[in-house]
């Protein structure tokens, strides 16, 4: 490894320099994210709609689009004194394998037990719906990383945590839903027979490997449905991207103790809150005018949103009991192909990220899995940290732009999110190096039946 004197290999914030704030982008966008409908009325949601769902201080961040900044309570500090600062990690030995004049970093948040960048959200949500004196929350798993981290927050907490978990990943990952019931969640395969959502989804579609969407309508009901439990989610929302903007502020901070400032800001992108948390101060200063960046979201070709889907309001869950959210959508009835590995399953995309998508102020590509593999194997051997298969679609991407540097000999600084580990994930690694993984791209026929059903909002 062939180290810069004054680029150390890792980058870490003392404690006094860890983020008192997270940052809303909102508050600078020009264009504010469009509002949450009704499904009945189709007007947009008023805070008190939200009440039964929703913890109060987590509704009141869902729709703030004016303030910058809004303070972190002491105690979720103090939580994440448990895990953060995480480290900026410059990948020198990628960079050497590769041959590349390009300088890549990436901050790294697989070092908590959940594995990934999820616990940011989980221990802040638990907080709120512990302070509102709530018995417990219910939520939606699909990789499984969100529903570890937020089956640790509760357990933290000393709340009930029910979680639904996507019937492929809960068949598949066997061991991630163990350490759920280690930490005391509750784990039941979705689409399943407890709610009234889950046994007309089966009914509507048989044998079905479930989805994103299903789970969460199931969670919905079941949280709506339970007096003193409130609906907990780990992606797409507003309020996620808040609390994930910790990523992106560390980051920030650290690139600036030793005076970096990255070309490239690539992250994968399924719901939204692992690029929105990344990218959020860059962009920030992109809106403000006051530097630029070339930012990339990274995509599954088996579940395009971005860069097959449409700009539309849809609903957020595949029962239709959610509220609509103006995205890029493939159509709340689209479900993954089942030899799909790993997350990124959501059909929507994160309406903060879709809008800045919109007006142009980031790029998507989508990526096929085998690729994404070979990346992921490729970057295990040369830096050490066996990725997850989300973060393993920012790697492919990451090593895309570090090539084409080598051919134009340009020496861009390369910035990606490792959003954790892929321990969990070995059932994918084993179909991958036995050969018997494959790239599945929905045809246009399917995504267009699928959109087909979009609701029409006037």
């Amino acid at each position: 490894m062939k180290q810069d004197e004054k680029i150390p290999y890792k980058v870490y914030l003392t404690e006094d320099e860890l983020p008192k704030a997270w940052y809303n982008v909102r508050a600078d966008m020009k264009n504010k994210p469009a509002p949450l409908l009704n499904p009945g009325t189709g007007k947009p949601l008023q805070a008190e709609e939200l009440y039964p769902i929703f913890c109060k201080e987590l509704v009141a961040q869902e729709l703030d689009n004016d303030n910058p900044f809004i303070e972190i309570p002491q105690e979720i500090r103090d939580c994440y004194k448990m895990f953060r600062p995480s480290p900026l990690v410059r990948a020198y030995f990628l960079e050497e394998a590769l041959g590349t004049p390009a300088k890549i970093y990436y901050k790294f948040e697989g070092n908590n037990t959940s594995g990934s960048h999820k616990l940011n959200s989980a221990m802040a949500q638990a907080y709120y719906a512990k302070k509102q004196g709530l018995k417990g929350v219910t939520t939606e798993t699909g990789a499984g990383q969100w529903g570890t981290a937020l089956s640790m927050a509760c357990a933290f907490f000393g709340l009930d945590c029910k979680v639904y978990m996507v019937k492929v990943s809960y068949e598949q990952k066997p061991f991630r839903r163990e350490v759920m019931r280690t930490y005391g969640a509750s784990v039941t395969p979705s689409p399943s027979t407890e709610t009234e959502v889950g046994k007309r989804i089966l009914a509507e579609h048989p044998g079905t490997t479930g989805s994103l969407g299903c789970a969460i309508s199931e969670a919905v009901e079941a949280a709506t449905t339970r007096e003193g439990y409130r609906y907990v989610l780990g992606s797409v929302l507003n309020q996620v991207l808040l609390h994930q903007s910790i990523i992106g502020l560390e980051a920030k901070t650290a690139f600036d103790k030793i005076g970096v400032k990255p070309d490239i800001i690539i992250g994968c992108a399924g719901g939204g809150s692992n690029l929105g948390g990344l990218i959020s101060p860059f962009m920030g200063e992109k809106l403000r005018g006051e530097a630029d960046y070339r930012i990339i979201a990274v995509e599954p070709a088996s579940c395009p949103s971005f860069t097959r889907g449409k700009f539309a309001y849809d609903f957020c869950d595949t029962g239709k009991v959610c509220p609509l959210a103006k995205m890029y959508t493939l159509g709340s009835g689209f479900i993954p192909a089942p030899n799909h590995a790993g997350g990124l399953r959501y059909h929507g995309m994160s309406t903060i990220l879709s809008q800045l998508y919109h007006d142009g102020y980031m790029e998507a590509t989508s990526v096929c899995q085998t690729d994404v593999f070979k990346a992921a194997e490729q970057f295990a051997r040369v830096e050490g940290i066996l990725p997850a298969p989300e973060s393993s679609h920012a790697i492919k991407a990451a090593i895309d732009e570090a090539l084409r540097c080598k051919e134009t000999g340009e020496e861009k600084t390369i910035l990606f999110g490792l959003t954790g580990t892929g321990y969990f994930d070995m059932f994918a690694y084993e179909k991958f190096h036995n050969g018997e993984m494959s790239d599945y791209i929905p045809t246009d026929e399917e995504l267009a039946a699928s959109l087909a059903s979009l609701p029409v909002v006037e």
